[in-house]
């Protein structure tokens, strides 16, 4: 009887270390699995379905296209994932601003800026979309715009410089807003 227990005891132990062996290996491959899973900025900004969860409001249009150009200015993209981004900023566009701006020549110009920014040693530290309370909305021509200012802190060479841009945005017909233009603060006057 001794030795039938005690065969028993070692089947039951080789099973046991089996079942923790089985775990540790699914544990580990989990982990795995896991670390492949992250995504870059550029992934994130690409994953968003456009079609079905396009940006409801002014500040959230200029927010999302203000994280396109972070990953176009900050992040190491590949030239397919800039051609992407570049695309999704032109989902972005209203439809006057996108017949004056072709595909082809606003992705070069594209590029060209995003070299200049980066052998210029340049960062964008943090982005800064004015609240929705300060949104200048108004009507002209029978459609409705809307003025959003963004202010971008850029470093270069140890020093911080604020770059405050005015968004210019128009709905379309189907009541998405999207961006009609945009300049530099200092060169906006909104009484005219």
């Amino acid at each position: 009887m001794k030795k039938s227990t005690m065969r028993i005891t070692v089947v039951f132990i080789i099973f046991i270390a089996g079942v923790v062996g089985y775990y540790a290996y699914l544990s580990g491959r989990a982990k795995d699995t896991a670390a492949e899973a992250k995504m870059t900025a550029a992934q994130l900004v690409l994953s968003r379905d456009m079609q079905n969860d396009y940006p409801a409001t002014v500040k959230e249009v200029v927010k999302y296209y203000t994280d396109i150009q972070k990953c176009f200015y900050n992040e190491e993209c590949t030239d397919e994932e800039i051609e992407q981004l570049g695309m999704r900023a032109r989902e972005l566009y209203d439809a006057d601003l996108l017949e004056i701006n072709d595909a082809d020549s606003n992705l070069l110009q594209l590029k060209a800026e995003i070299a200049s920014f980066k052998n210029d040693k340049k960062r964008m530290t943090s982005v800064s979309v004015a609240k929705s309370v300060n949104v200048d909305t108004f009507t002209e021509d029978g459609y409705d715009f809307a003025r959003i200012q963004c202010t971008y802190n850029v470093v270069a060479g140890g020093s911080s410089t604020p770059v405050s841009t005015i968004y210019l945005l128009r709905r379309d017909e189907n009541r998405r807003w999207k961006i009609y233009g945009w300049d530099l603060a200092e060169n906006v006057n909104p009484s005219e």
